[in-house]
């Protein structure tokens, strides 16, 4: 005959206190995912109706109620934008907005970076009235810098041309105060090692602080790169050629007086939206890291 011991049992108070903290957590859990699925409709959903609406024919596409897929989907809207190209240089509006995005970010990351390391690693006088003053432009009003850029752009003899896109706005505060954040991060022992290694300042800015600040330049990178590219208001006034056109504010030439080509218009925002989807897909790992580290210290 053997002898069995029970196993040990809990306290019922340990019981009660383990579940809820399991059911909480189960809670915590189904609201975030319940959270992200509705980030994920919000911000995903405009860019699915705008390719499905693509796929339509244009009764389909203004018929009511409206449907959500395509019953033929057909790829009409896209040949619609190459057979317009005629008129409407769409792929020279494409190229434009790329070439226009691409150098404008560019000449930001140069501006920006140079700054922003000034401010926070080099020591001289009213250092920190500059920075203030740079920082005060944020609380203006974007709108109120229309006229004056304008009227530069005139006397540089930039009217209708590429540079009208690229150069207005690349030394913004942003940049620099999104940069110096980051700058000021970096250990003051790296700079010192680079010092006693016989460094100079160029140098250490180029081959220790650049390269530390990778996330923060691709987070500054994209960010520049989309506000130039969805840019419809400032190309409006400072282009006056069809073929100089960007593509959002050539978009809205695709819209008749009397009607509206919808499964056209969709087709090309659709195509606007591509090279943004594409750069954040390659980028997302260090915006990522670039929003969560420049936050850590002001």
């Amino acid at each position: 005959m053997s002898l069995t011991t029970p196993a040990p049992q809990a306290p019922p108070g340990k019981q009660s206190a383990g579940g809820a903290a399991t059911t909480r957590s189960v809670v915590r859990t189904g609201m975030f995912w319940a959270l992200l699925a509705v980030l994920t409709v919000v911000f995903v959903g405009p860019i699915v109706w705008m390719f499905l609406t693509s796929m339509k024919t244009n009764p389909e596409a203004t018929s009511v109620p409206p449907t959500l897929l395509p019953e033929q989907p057909t790829t009409a809207a896209y040949e619609g934008l190459l057979r317009l190209d005629g008129s409407y240089p769409v792929l020279r509006w494409f190229y434009n907005s790329l070439l226009a995005a691409t150098l404008h970010m560019l000449l930001v990351l140069v501006a920006a970076s140079t700054a922003a390391y000034a401010l926070a690693r080099l020591r001289f006088r009213f250092r920190g009235g500059f920075f203030a003053v740079i920082v005060s432009t944020l609380f203006v009003p974007g709108f109120i810098f229309l006229m004056p850029n304008y009227l530069i752009i005139d006397r540089l003899g930039w009217l209708d041309t590429i540079w009208a896109l690229v150069v207005p706005g690349a030394a913004g505060a942003f940049g620099v105060f999104f940069l110096r954040q980051f700058f000021a991060m970096l250990p003051d022992e790296l700079e010192e090692a680079a010092l006693i290694d016989g460094a100079n300042q160029w140098q250490i800015f180029t081959r220790i602080a650049l390269p530390n600040a990778k996330p923060a330049l691709a987070t500054l990178a994209v960010l520049s790169f989309l506000t130039n590219w969805n840019d419809f208001i400032w190309p409006i006034y400072v282009l006056f050629s069809p073929e100089r056109l960007t593509l959002p504010a050539g978009l809205r030439l695709l819209q008749g007086a009397y009607t509206t080509d919808y499964p056209v218009m969709m087709a090309g925002a659709f195509v606007a939206s591509v090279p943004v989807l594409i750069l954040f897909i390659f980028t997302q790992r260090y915006v990522i890291e670039g929003v969560a580290r420049s936050g850590l210290k002001g």
